[in-house]
This record gives structure tokens, C-alpha cells and sequence, in this order.
């Protein structure tokens, strides 16, 4: 059977008692483990749903956000591609494993083209922009298949761990860079040779997956944001950025909006207006996100 948490039965769990206890840790390292769900739904004064290439971002975002606004003491967010965010959106549940969780977001963070998608749809607010990115190959330490370009992921002796086109939004704009390097035939090789030989692996979550992958040794080279390379190298977890030349490259623009409906529309308000704050933006650029721009450009 499968069980649901909803916010309704869990809050009226809580009146039963007491101020429950510390909570019971359950997690089991890579068998009974959520990386990408934090903290708690019940009570909480802001949910945020979060694309996750930010989530390293978050835990010294959000404190500098209750500096700032001590009164939204308890914050509950994800940090999913947004794709699946979305999705979430639309039907009102994720479901991991046997869990299914049913809550209402309050601010959600997306790059440019799926927040226009939402806006669209009529599920978010008039958006803020506060950050951009561009791409980056992560690779082991040592570079040992001496990986310098997007034209070396067409090598058949080098495995590639790509984001998968029909969940992860970067897949497309990685793909418009391999167009630059290569043409369309390195596009081919990389997404349709080199993945019906095996190759190339196709992640579901890529924050997650390709630096997984390449320390385990399952691939050699994965294509990511490049905070997310260089925030490997910060906790030096033997995974090394190489950088991608401008002529080559594509830039994402991030934008956060309140969620229409949300449970708690002034805190989220107060969190996107936080975003572009200068204090927000420190904390961006110091993790390798580039200044936001105009979405006019």
C-alpha cells in the first residue's frame, strides 16, 4: 500500500501530544536516503521548490533570507530538476519510493524557458530574474581521458553521463552547445550512437547522478552547470571542472516566482523580492553563478 503524507493528517498527528522528540533517523546511505527533500512540511511558514543545480546554494541562502525575516522560522523546500517540479505542480503530489507527498508550493525556481511555460499555464506569478550559468565538463581529477572540449564526449573510449532530454531542462541547451562544437554530427554521435552502445548514460537527476557516476568510475566526463563543477571542486571531492570556450557555450537564466495560490504569500513575496537582494547575490556569485540580465537580451 502505498502510503501518503499529507500536510491535514500529519498537522492533526501533532495536536494528538506533546512537542514530539527529536525525530528517528531512518536514513540508510544509498538505500533509504531523500538528498533533494529538506526539512519539514508539517508547520512550515514557506515552501519553496527549487531547481537542483541550487542546491548547494540553498542552506546559506535561506539563512541569510531569516536574517532578514526572523518571522519564517520553519522552511521546507525541494531541490528537483524543475521539470518534475513542475509536474509536481500540476498534480499536486511526489511520489519516491513508497511515499507520496502532498503539498502546495509557495515560491518555485526555474530557468527562463519552463518559468515562462508556467506562467503560461497560469501556476506562477510575474517572475524576478537574479542569476545565470553556462556549461562545464566534469571529470575526474586528473583528467585521466584528457577531456579538454564537448568534442571529446564523441570519443568512443570516453563515457559520457548526459541529462536525460525528456526530464532534465539542461539536455536541451547542452545539446544546442554540442551543435556548436561539432554540428549536428557530434549531437548525433553523443545522443544516439554512444546511447545505444552504452556510452553515454542518460541521468534522471543529474545534480546528483554524474558526479556519482564519474567517482564511482561508471563514466568518464559529464556536461553539467559549471557551479556545479566548480562547487566539487570547492569540497574537493575529486571531481575537477573543465571549462567550456564562449564561442561554444549557452547561458541559462534563473528566475523565481510565487506560486499562484500559495499557503503562504507574503513570506514568498519576501523570499523572491530576497532574491535579488545584494545579499542573495553574494551568496550566487560566490558558488559560480553569473549576475542576472535582462530577459529582454
Amino acid at each position: 500500500m502505498i502510503r501518503t503524507l499529507t500536510l491535514a493528517a500529519a498537522a492533526l498527528a501533532l495536536t494528538l501530544g506533546a512537542t514530539p522528540a527529536a525525530p528517528v533517523n531512518g536514513t540508510v546511505p544509498c538505500v533509504d536516503q531523500l538528498m533533494d527533500i529538506h526539512g519539514n512540511p508539517v508547520g512550515a511558514d514557506l515552501v519553496i521548490f527549487a531547481g537542483g543545480n541550487q542546491w548547494f546554494v540553498m542552506p546559506r541562502l535561506l539563512a541569510a533570507f531569516q536574517r532578514a525575516h526572523p518571522e519564517v522560522r520553519h522552511i521546507f523546500y525541494e531541490t528537483l530538476p524543475p521539470g518534475l517540479l513542475a509536474r509536481q505542480m500540476q498534480t499536486g503530489g511526489l511520489r519516491i519510493g513508497d511515499m507520496t507527498l502532498s503539498l502546495h508550493g509557495d515560491v518555485y525556481l526555474s530557468g527562463k524557458k519552463r518559468m515562462d511555460v508556467m506562467r503560461a499555464q497560469g501556476y506562477v506569478g510575474a517572475p524576478v530574474t537574479y542569476a545565470t550559468n553556462v556549461l562545464a565538463i566534469m571529470v575526474k581529477a586528473g583528467n585521466p581521458k584528457h577531456v579538454t572540449s564537448l568534442t571529446d564526449l564523441g570519443r568512443p573510449n570516453v563515457r559520457v553521463a548526459m541529462p536525460n532530454p525528456k526530464t532534465e531542462g539542461i539536455a536541451r541547451q547542452i545539446e544546442i552547445a554540442y551543435r556548436k562544437a561539432g554540428g549536428n554530427a557530434l549531437d548525433a554521435t553523443i545522443m544516439r550512437t554512444k546511447v545505444a552502445k552504452g556510452s553515454t548514460r542518460l541521468t534522471q537527476i543529474h545534480h546528483r547522478q554524474t558526479p556519482m557516476w564519474i567517482l564511482s568510475g561508471t563514466v568518464d566526463a559529464g556536461p553539467v552547470w559549471i557551479s556545479e563543477a566548480l562547487y566539487q571542486e570547492r569540497i574537493h571531492s575529486g571531481i575537477v571542472a573543465v571549462r567550456i570556450p564562449a564561442k561554444d557555450n549557452v547561458e541559462a537564466i534563473y528566475m523565481g516566482a510565487t506560486v499562484k495560490g500559495a499557503s503562504h504569500p507574503a513570506a514568498a513575496r519576501a523570499f523572491v523580492n530576497f532574491l535579488a537582494s545584494p545579499a542573495a547575490q553574494a551568496i550566487y556569485r560566490s558558488y559560480g553563478f553569473g549576475a542576472p540580465k535582462s530577459t529582454e537580451e
